[in-house]
């Protein structure tokens, strides 16, 4: 194309970018060629040759078409050659190769470029094949080969070229080779083998034989069904359809989290762990006690834990103030979703897997109060999700049993972690309940001051104990305050107020239908409604806090105890401060009065007669007939509903109230008598 409109050169290097200024500039570099400008055929617009351009302009031109000038021809520039092979493919084969097969193709490389290298040196091509053959120890022929294989091949692609293909071509022959065996005979092994139950291959071969002596199935040995399963059913798929869809999540590659942006005490999670040690606990029961742990998630130091026959909400509620007393209130915590931990004195008020929907009248829990942003473990697949808390694997390995079940002061009261790996002084001794509790504490020390722990806080250097001491001195921590301790100390309850204005409490259970009435003045105003008691289990005929299911304090209601039918000193008492608290609220709703009724009466306008409106328009009456053909006027009949009756007579009541009171006396004397 040698013919240019100023639109088409436009943004061309050397030129402007609008074409009013290119149209000026063509016109000054055609005024002395004029020729060399012309009407665009079928269009009003200008067109400019090639040849009044400056030389940039034309070399842009025309590289831009493919071609360039030189001297006073035009020429094509050569077109870049379409790939001759893929190179993708060539070094994803180098990728499925062994280390084996790479060592061999580095070898031939060297032979090869040593043949190269005499060539360029002025060899000839038979004395370079010859003086490497005999130098590196490789036949002729196969030196040519390998010569004649990288021909057309870069370079820096020979070394894929030479990966030798013997390990290729076995494995995509493989399937080719592998033994006979009918379609239904393997269909049959595979619903036989790949069960949940995880039946043993060897049996499965059995069930085949037999099933295929009547079918006269073509049936091979039992390690080439294998191979062809290995073949034919990748390992993932196996795993779901012998182990389920939970291990079959399992192989995937767990998600690594840092605690970068963390302090000590701003993250905790908190689990439970039970023990492989029999224990006496302090109710004379033999028992495997159960320890609720709480871990700061930077440091991984255990921070607080409580001990008890089994995981509740008591070890939960008081480990949980034993980690906030000593080292303040963490600002998120992360717990299981079990019954235990998302109890509703704990968790109230924050959805979860047995709470979906919160009720208006649910009370709200001691986590949400303190102000701590809750975060529920993982269930995937109706299993608990151990990766989501990091304490999981303070229970593993090397972890809390070494240093407490293991120890030596509880030697002979281990029982193994699980039945069949028994201790052979299994059942020996059992531990004292505070000989056991002395041990747990001994052990989480013990854990905690470990040194060169190998977590990103502790860089393979200091313990536990130093990592959380060093972030806990420069963090911002929230310490809880007495009341808030006390909220954490005391059990809670949710009951509703009667009428009377009492709660009763079942304090965790009622046995024999026992139970705790308590009363204050201030409950009264709560009648029918529900609130929450607050109490210490050893104390419960003390008083008791009331607050509402939002945590504001309503009052301290006293026990009431229940007295004899006959105490008639306690029913005097009872009646005095009945009679009191009827006073007392006689005066108070009379001091609410400011006006009478009858005041509040006189205030009201008074109500007169209203008087009719006034109508627009009047109908005159018009009679049925006119003249002496008209109807006589006949009294109206009485309706059905409404009989003719005589009127009543009229009675004299006073007279007949002094006749009753005359024969009353009559009667009384002639008794007397």
């Amino acid at each position: 194309m040698e013919w240019f409109t100023s639109s088409e050169l436009a943004g061309t290097p050397g030129m402007p970018t609008t074409d009013r200024q290119i149209r000026n500039i063509m016109k000054d570099l055609a005024s002395s060629e004029p020729e060399k400008a012309r009407q665009r055929e079928g269009s009003k617009a200008t067109e400019y040759h090639i040849s009044i351009l400056p030389p940039v302009v034309q070399a842009a031109l025309l590289r831009k078409a493919g071609k360039v000038k030189v001297g006073g021809m035009t020429l094509d520039l050569p077109k870049p050659q379409a790939p001759r092979y893929c190179k993708e493919q060539l070094w994803a084969n180098w990728s499925k190769a062994n280390d084996k097969a790479h060592a061999k193709a580095k070898d031939r490389l060297k032979a090869v470029q040593a043949v190269h290298a005499l060539v360029a040196n002025g060899s000839t091509l038979m004395e370079a094949y010859q003086h490497i053959s005999a130098e590196f120890a490789i036949a002729m022929p196969t030196l040519r080969r390998y010569c004649a294989a990288v021909k057309g091949f870069d370079d820096c692609d020979w070394l894929a070229v030479l990966v030798p293909k013997q390990q290729q071509a076995a494995t995509e022959s493989r399937a080719a080779r592998l033994a006979l065996v009918s379609d239904q005979a393997w269909e049959f092994f595979k619903a036989d083998y790949l069960r949940r139950e995880q039946p043993n291959a060897s049996v499965c071969y059995e069930r085949l034989k037999l099933a295929a002596r009547d079918q006269a199935w073509a049936v091979p040995s039992l390690s080439s069904l294998m191979r062809r399963l290995e073949l034919e059913v990748p390992k993932p798929q196996q795993v779901m359809l012998r182990q389920g869809e939970h291990a079959l999540m399992q192989l995937y590659p767990p998600q690594e989290r840092t605690i970068e942006g963390l302090d000590a005490m701003e993250w905790i999670n908190g689990d439970g762990y039970l023990h492989n040690v029999f224990v006496r606990w302090f109710n004379g029961e033999v028992i495997r006690p159960k320890t609720w742990f709480w871990q700061d998630i930077y440091s991984r130091k255990i921070v607080g834990w409580r001990t008890d026959i089994s995981e509740n909400t008591d070890s939960i509620r008081l480990s949980l103030m034993d980690v906030c007393s000593q080292y303040g209130i963490p600002r998120e915590i992360t717990i299981d979703n079990t019954r235990a931990a998302a109890n509703k004195w704990m968790t109230g008020g924050v959805p979860n897997r047995y709470r979906f929907k919160v009720k208006p009248d649910d009370p709200l829990g001691l986590i949400p109060q303190l102000g701590i942003k809750l975060h529920w473990s993982s269930v995937l697949l109706g299993k608990g999700h151990g990766q989501a808390k990091p304490i999981e694997r303070a229970f593993g390995k090397g972890g809390l049993e070494q240093y407490i079940d293991i120890a030596p002061g509880l030697d002979g009261c281990y029982t193994g972690p699980n039945p069949m790996a028994k201790p052979d002084n299994y059942g020996e001794r059992v531990a004292n309940a505070e000989d056991f509790l002395r041990m747990v504490a001994e052990g989480v020390a013990m854990y905690n001051a470990k040194l060169g722990r190998q977590t990103e806080a502790c860089r393979g250097v200091m313990s536990f104990d130093q990592a959380f001491a060093q972030s806990y001195a420069q963090a911002t921590v929230r310490k809880a305050s007495r009341e808030q301790l006390m909220m954490m100390m005391l059990q809670a309850e949710a009951t509703r107020v009667s009428q009377h204005g009492t709660i009763r409490l079942e304090a965790g259970g009622a046995i024999a239908s026992r139970n705790n009435r308590y009363y204050h003045p201030d409950l009264a105003q709560y009648a029918g409604q529900k609130v929450v008691a607050k109490f210490d289990p050893q104390r419960l005929h003390e008083a008791v806090i009331v607050t509402t299911l939002h945590g504001q304090t309503i009052c301290e209601a006293e026990c009431q105890d229940k007295v004899a039918f006959g105490d008639t000193q306690q029913a005097r008492e009872h009646k005095r401060r009945r009679t009191q608290f009827v006073k007392a609220n006689k005066a108070a709703a009379l001091a609410q009065q400011g006006m009478s009724a009858l005041e509040a009466a006189a205030l009201l306008p008074s109500i007169s007669d209203e008087p009719a409106p006034e109508t627009k328009v009047v109908e005159m009456v018009r009679p049925v007939a006119l003249g002496n053909a008209a109807l006589a006027v006949q009294p109206a009949p009485l309706a059905a509903s409404q009989p003719h009756t005589e009127p009543a007579p009229v009675v004299d009541y006073e007279a007949r109230y002094i006749a009753a009171n005359e024969l009353a006396l009559a009667t009384l004397k002639k008794s007397r008598i």
